[in-house]
């Protein structure tokens, strides 16, 4: 069983305009599209679609929070989240002139009651899982450090917690003693966090997945977008390549590389296939239109020309 944590989960609002975006009058969208959406529930539903045994929390909120339960119920999985007395987000995504432009809320504002209370939620159906999966953002009223009390939970009762969030929720992570168990950067973010300018050269980022930062962790995974992926596990580095491929929606990629992860996790797979799992899943997203989604059918092809090499 493997548990997916999104705590700033949204409604994602999908606007396609058949002719120009302008600004001060009326746009008229002939399409909506509405998805549960949030970088946990993208892991989610990948899981799912996998034929994965998954349960989906975090918290939510007000109509829109239930219509977020009602399109997971759709999708068959598992969804286990924590009432708050504010909204869900919206997050909208203009689509106009081949570009895309987002509002995205800030989300719900979480109180002492409510942050301890999901605390408490945790503890009960954490045991029920082997793996965890940690994504996206912490919404208003929790400081850096929730994550921490999360992992720390996970840690106790011995589970493997894959852990993607950026900024200072990950470096207050990377700075205490409790520890995940994959950690999944993308260059932009490594770059971020060791304060200089990342180069995609194996000997490079070997060094750079070297530094005391990442000290206890097991897995430190890179993204490297259409040039795969670079992975330190333990005292070993790994390059991955992947196909080229007709790329139609890239975003959730990295969503869909968390669920190949946390499914090979809970499998106890070897490192290759690790990252095989993951990496072909995220090349099956960036094939869908929409995020946070794979067609399994073409899984066992992706999967034979990703190539893992030991460096």
């Amino acid at each position: 069983m493997i548990l997916t944590v999104t705590l700033n989960p949204s409604i994602d609002i999908s606007y396609p305009l058949a002719s120009s975006f302008k600004l001060d009058t009326i746009n008229r969208a002939s399409i909506t599209r509405k998805t549960a959406g949030g970088k946990g529930l993208n892991v989610s539903r990948v899981l799912a679609e996998a034929g994965q045994e998954i349960i989906a929390t975090g918290f939510i909120g007000g109509l829109q929070g239930q219509y977020l339960l009602e399109q997971l119920e759709k999708q068959n999985i598992d969804s286990r989240f924590f009432h708050i007395k504010n909204e869900t987000r919206n997050c909208i995504a203009i689509l106009h002139d081949g570009l895309q432009t987002e509002i995205l809320e800030r989300g719900p504002y979480i109180d002492l009651d409510e942050a301890y209370g999901f605390i408490y939620h945790m503890q009960i159906i954490c045991p029920q899982c082997q793996v965890m999966t940690i994504s996206g953002s912490l919404p208003q009223g929790l400081d850096k450090t929730y994550y921490h009390r999360l992992i720390s939970m996970a840690n106790t009762f011995r589970k493997k917690v894959v852990l993607d969030c950026s900024g200072a929720p990950l470096e207050a992570i990377l700075r205490s003693a409790e520890k995940p168990t994959v950690i999944k950067p993308n260059i932009e973010e490594l770059a971020l966090l060791l304060g200089r300018k990342m180069e995609v050269r194996d000997t490079f980022l070997k060094e750079a997945l070297k530094n005391e930062l990442f000290k206890g962790i097991e897995w430190v995974i890179v993204s490297l977008g259409g040039q795969g992926a670079f992975a330190k596990h333990h005292d070993k580095f790994y390059r991955v390549t992947i196909p080229k491929v007709s790329v139609i929606n890239p975003v959730g990629s990295g969503d869909a590389a968390v669920a190949g992860i946390a499914w090979a996790l809970a499998g106890e797979d070897d490192a290759i296939n690790l990252l095989k799992k993951a990496n072909t899943l995220g090349v099956l997203n960036a094939q869908e239109v929409l995020t946070g989604h794979v067609d399994m059918r073409h899984y066992s092809d992706i999967f034979n020309q990703i190539i893992v090499e030991e460096v």
